[in-house]
């Protein structure tokens, strides 16, 4: 079975050019095409659909939105970056006198204007090499993933080059206890902040040697430890959650690199927060021209390639620094 835009592509080649009036391109002269009439012309509904109902199974979006949880904001926006310490000033003198004013106080901030990024990827499909009817839902899930992936490793060197760093081991010499290191780490930020970090990411590396060093103290409450989910270790840690990243890329032809591997973030971060609120990471996002989150094109290049093309409009920014802690161990 022909595919039906190669029919019509070698139907309107038949046809004898319409006359689309003045200001129309020439027939049989390509022209460079705007930004408007690219996503008229090549917008594909179905595919858009497809893409804000599609599931990462690989849990990238998962992790994302743990470590820069989303927030909608416009192209270009402003957020006010408050002063850390004016937040926790405490005074002694506020005893008003008779007939003289309260004490007269200041919370000043400055104003960060920032925008979001236009993302997004592109494969070209050689109808040859395609089976089946689904070849259009297969490549756009394969540029969605990729691009999470692209964001997660931005997000991650991001936050892992503002943060803090402490150098632990975490092996089988006796005495180790990883998760008194972090708990320790936590107090160290929350005293520089005011606020005690909530969420922890282990990369796969470092939650792997967690479990290493527990077991080697040879007791009940070392192999306890060891056993212990995320979700147990949160309360271990006095935090709301905890997250193990297991997420991978090609570094090279025949090898896979952690995108987080030998590292433990330690940072605030709470889900339906409002731009000015406090925390140390976010994600801004822009609805695309329609208010979709993501938007897929289709375009027909020849008579057997077509490009299909996914872009977004996002922006991960490392809000404050102030607090923001991780461990490197080996």
């Amino acid at each position: 079975m022909k595919h039906p835009k190669i029919i019509a592509a070698f139907t309107a080649h038949q046809r004898p050019p319409l006359d689309a009036g003045p200001g129309a391109n020439p027939p049989g002269v390509i022209c460079l095409a705007n930004e408007a009439r690219f996503t008229e012309t090549y917008f594909s509904e179905p595919l858009t659909g497809y893409a804000i109902g599609w599931r990462d199974l690989q849990n990238i979006q998962a992790t994302l939105d743990f470590l820069f949880p989303a927030i909608q904001v416009g192209r270009r926006f402003e957020y006010k970056k408050a002063d850390n310490a004016q937040a926790f000033y405490s005074e002694s003198d506020d005893v008003r006198a008779i007939g003289a004013d309260f004490k007269r106080v200041e919370f000043t901030g400055s104003s960060v204007n920032e925008k979001t990024l236009n993302k997004g990827l592109t494969i070209r499909v050689d109808l040859d090499d395609e089976i089946g009817d689904n070849y259009r839902e297969l490549n756009t899930a394969r540029l969605l993933q990729r691009i999470l992936r692209n964001d997660l490793r931005r997000g991650v060197t991001a936050v892992s080059a503002a943060a803090t760093n402490t150098a632990k081991t975490w092996d089988t010499t006796a005495g180790k206890d990883p998760d008194q290191d972090v708990r320790t780490d936590l107090l160290a930020g929350a005293d520089v902040s005011g606020v005690r970090a909530n969420r922890v990411l282990f990369g796969d590396t470092a939650w792997d040697k967690r479990g290493l060093a527990h077991r080697a103290q040879n007791s009940a409450g070392g192999f306890a430890s060891a056993m212990l989910t995320p979700e147990a270790t949160a309360g271990i840690l006095g935090v709301d959650r905890v997250m193990v990243s297991r997420e991978r890329f090609s570094s090279s032809a025949s090898a896979k690199t952690q995108v987080v591997n030998n590292l433990v973030l330690e940072f605030y971060a709470e889900d339906a927060l409002m731009k000015d609120d406090a925390s140390h990471t976010k994600r801004f996002w822009t609805p695309c021209i329609g208010g979709e989150t993501v938007r897929v094109y289709e375009q027909q290049i020849s008579a057997k390639l077509v490009d299909i093309t996914v872009e977004h409009y996002s922006n991960l920014v490392v809000t404050s620094t102030t607090g923001l802690r991780k461990l490197t161990i080996s």
